[in-house]
């Protein structure tokens, strides 16, 4: 009889005692600050002792830096964003409006969680050089994902036949910022799905040809002039 891998439940009970801390983390950061959470406020959140928290963590500043990575990763996989399949499926989209769709979909997802976190990781690394190193001078991440992404949008038939790559990753890399989602969302008080709807409305009218026709609200080509 084959033997069936029973699943390690220690293992699993740490996982979800991780993913508690983190959670309670991250509330407690947004709403006081990185510098006024104490470690013993995370585990009154979480439910656990303080010394869980050292054990798993160390220290605040590991615990800030995982809390901003699952932020992004929206789990504690480590994969990173342009392995992942909601991208690689966006990508693969046979037209650019249905990648930009696709796209700004699975951006917006990120945004909702990492952009509340982004004016924390600047006012925590402007105080400790520690944090700072973390997130090390070069190029920016967020930047190298968006660019991945122009290089599969232009190749798709719908494009505007000038654009370039670069054009498209800075637009993608502007309009899909988490200070402009911020200001929409935050400041302006905008749904997230309201904000998708004018991001990937933006975004197309930039970077495609032809939106209606795109979008499938024309049946066929063009018509022709007859001297066309």
């Amino acid at each position: 009889m084959e033997h069936v891998k029973q699943p390690d439940k220690r293992a699993e009970r740490s996982r979800r005692t991780r993913a508690k801390i983190v959670e309670a983390a991250r509330e407690l950061f947004v709403a006081q600050g990185y510098g006024a959470t104490s470690l013993q406020e995370v585990a009154d959140r979480a439910g656990v002792a303080v010394q869980t928290v050292y054990f798993v963590f160390r220290n605040k500043r590991t615990l800030f830096k995982d809390v901003v990575d699952t932020s992004i990763a929206g789990d504690t996989e480590p994969v990173a964003t342009m392995d992942r399949e909601w991208f690689r499926a966006a990508c693969a989209e046979p037209t650019a409006v249905g990648q930009l769709r696709a796209h700004v979909h699975g951006t917006g997802e990120i945004l909702g969680r990492v952009a509340p976190i982004m004016p924390l990781i600047a006012t925590a690394s402007a105080t400790d050089p520690e944090i700072a190193a973390q997130w090390p001078d070069g190029p920016d991440p967020r930047y190298t994902v968006q660019y991945a992404a122009a290089e599969a949008l232009v190749r798709k038939p719908d494009t505007r036949p000038e654009l370039s790559v670069e054009r498209a990753a800075d637009l993608l890399f502007g309009l899909l910022s988490p200070q402009l989602y911020l200001i929409f969302v935050r400041d302006r008080d905008w749904s997230p799905d309201t904000w998708e709807e004018w991001a990937r409305t933006a975004l197309t009218s930039q970077l495609c040809a032809d939106p209606g026709q795109a979008d499938g609200r024309h049946d066929g080509p063009p018509a022709r002039s007859a001297g066309g």
